[in-house]
């Protein structure tokens, strides 16, 4: 094959050679074209590194031209309309359609098969209500006990996006939205830029095991610069980020491409180098010290909401940070449940697809042990993890949630085409990378107005589900309300798949159910580790 190619394109320049005789241009551009290609075909015929190019020289590179194209000619022509991952065309063409104000209806029917196992519905009521009846702009409010500056949190609202991970472009039309909405935008574990702060959106600040933006020169936690951070009035509430979605029990990875000169010095990191942060806290190692780091937040901020993001993993874990809540009284103002479906920028494989409990079963498992512990009445509970939708909404609240966060709709509400390409910096429009080049191509004053307009659409589709359930508040949404497709001929109401739970059952042994007691009995306030493993070393 080797010498074909070469036998083939020194015959092509011969003849491109003598025929430039005749003075054609196009032939001085043939012999041009079929000259650069006899250089690239021996430059793939030395080089050591492919053994598919030095074996089939200019040939072989149509694999690499196939692989590149194969993602977007599925997505564009073999995928089918709801089938598609991360997110179904159906999806994303409602997305695209709420924040440009097109039409978001369906004509013909459904294209989802209501009889596959997993499909899920709302039930509706025959004493439906009109959706004008509810709160056009519903809300919750946020603040426990102890806290001095509680805010009204919008049920849906931007998910944890770092700077550095979107662009700069990208940020300051997130925030511009959420400043024309009156809902919130966290800022994902890179810390405050200018960017969040130039459009005057309401900011929820997350602190990530970097502590980026209130760390000092070694990457330790610094109270001073985190109250110093925390006095501008936009930082609305703060978030401790303990493990997300894409990623959980590994530290957030920021690649050396996008590690620029501006984002190297709002984080206090070198520049044009790979930024990964640790996957542990080093400001506490216990349950019981991190209710007391919670505690130093809140006051170093002055009272503001502080809460925490958990991906679940092991739950006695997190039955365990309950058990020291109930022992000091400290609790968080909210806690923020990402699924293990979630992530936006770059993760391992291996962590993408098979770490951390999917959203359903993790939300229903914590609202399930703060009611247990009798701690849900002081904390609001925020769902993370592909919301994209009313019914994605309604689903999350009915299963305990207060409210959402949504990062990957709101990303493709400011152009984002699902390229796949966010950890390569390499976003065709501009939202996930730092070229400038590419930044350029994100206009934000339209940008801003498209996150406005999704928002404000699907919190109106949120309460048109709720009108056709005939209800006006979503405290009365509850399990019973979603239904799930177990097969053909079977199906479960949402509270026979997660059973609730009685109030205050965690509090003592002897009320705890059978379910939850191998759990519960692993989980003590002063370590992280199960109880049994403490037992076994002492022994052995």
């Amino acid at each position: 094959m080797k010498g074909i190619v070469f036998g083939f394109l020194g015959v092509a320049f011969v003849i491109c050679g003598w025929l430039t005789y005749t003075q054609s241009i196009w032939f001085i551009i043939g012999l041009c074209i079929v000259g650069l290609m006899l250089i690239v075909a021996i430059m793939d015929s030395l080089q050591p590194k492919k053994a598919l190019l030095r074996n089939f020289p200019l040939i072989g590179r149509t694999r690499y031209i196939a692989e590149w194209l194969r993602p977007k000619f599925y997505q564009y022509f073999i995928e089918s309309d709801y089938d598609g991952r991360p997110f179904s065309r159906l999806d994303r063409s409602l997305i695209y359609a709420r924040a440009k104000k097109e039409i978001d209806t369906t004509p013909f029917g459904t294209q989802l098969n209501v009889y596959d196992e997993g499909y899920e519905w709302m039930s509706h009521s025959i004493a439906a209500i009109d959706h004008h009846a509810i709160a056009e702009h519903p809300k919750c409010r946020v603040g426990g006990p102890d806290c001095l500056q509680p805010y009204d949190l919008s049920l849906l609202n931007v998910s944890a996006m770092s700077f550095g991970s979107l662009s700069s472009a990208a940020v300051e039309a997130l925030n511009g939205g959420a400043a024309l909405g009156g809902f919130a935008h966290n800022t994902g574990e890179g810390g405050i830029a200018p960017h969040h702060l130039k459009n005057g959106g309401d900011l929820i600040y997350q602190i990530g095991t970097g502590y980026f933006g209130s760390r000092t020169l070694e990457g330790q936690f610094s109270e001073e610069l985190f109250a110093e951070k925390t006095k501008n009035p936009q930082v609305k509430m703060i978030e401790i980020k303990l493990s997300q979605g894409a990623k959980p029990g590994h530290g957030g990875i920021l690649p050396a491409k996008k590690v620029s000169l501006e984002i190297a010095a709002i984080r206090n990191v070198e520049p044009f180098k790979d930024v990964i942060s640790p996957s542990y806290h080093t400001a506490f190692s216990t349950p019981m010290e991190m209710v007391y780091f919670i505690k130093k937040l809140r006051d170093a901020s002055g009272g503001k909401p502080i809460g925490f993001k958990l991906c679940v993993g092991r739950k006695f874990e997190f039955i365990a940070i309950c058990k020291a809540m109930v022992a000091t009284g400290i609790k968080p103002d909210f806690i923020t449940v990402d699924g293990g479906e979630g992530g936006t920028g770059a993760a391992p494989l291996e962590f993408s697809n098979y770490v951390g409990m999917p959203l359903r079963e993790a939300l229903a498992f914590v609202y399930d042990t703060l009611v247990g512990f009798n701690l849900k009445k002081d904390i609001t509970l925020i769902a993370a993890g592909k919301v994209a939708s009313g019914f994605h909404i309604i689903r999350n609240i009915a299963l305990g949630a207060d409210a959402c966060y949504s990062a990957r709709a709101m990303m493709m509400a400011i152009g984002c085409i699902q390229a796949l390409e966010c950890n390569k910096n390499t976003c065709p429009t501009g939202v996930a990378t730092q070229d400038p080049k590419l930044m350029n191509g994100l206009d934000i004053a339209d940008k801003k107005v498209r996150v406005y307009n999704y928002h404000k659409q699907t919190l109106s589709s949120f309460r048109e589900l709720m009108a056709a359930a005939g209800m006006k508040d979503a405290d009365e949404l509850n399990r019973s309300h979603i239904h799930r497709r177990l097969s053909m001929n079977a199906s479960k109401r949402y509270d026979e798949i997660y059973p609730y739970i009685p109030e205050s059952a965690l509090l003592d042994r002897v009320s705890v159910p059978e379910s939850w007691l191998a759990e519960w009995s692993m989980a003590t306030p002063e370590s992280f580790a199960p109880k049994y493993l403490d037992v076994y070393i002492a022994e052995d």
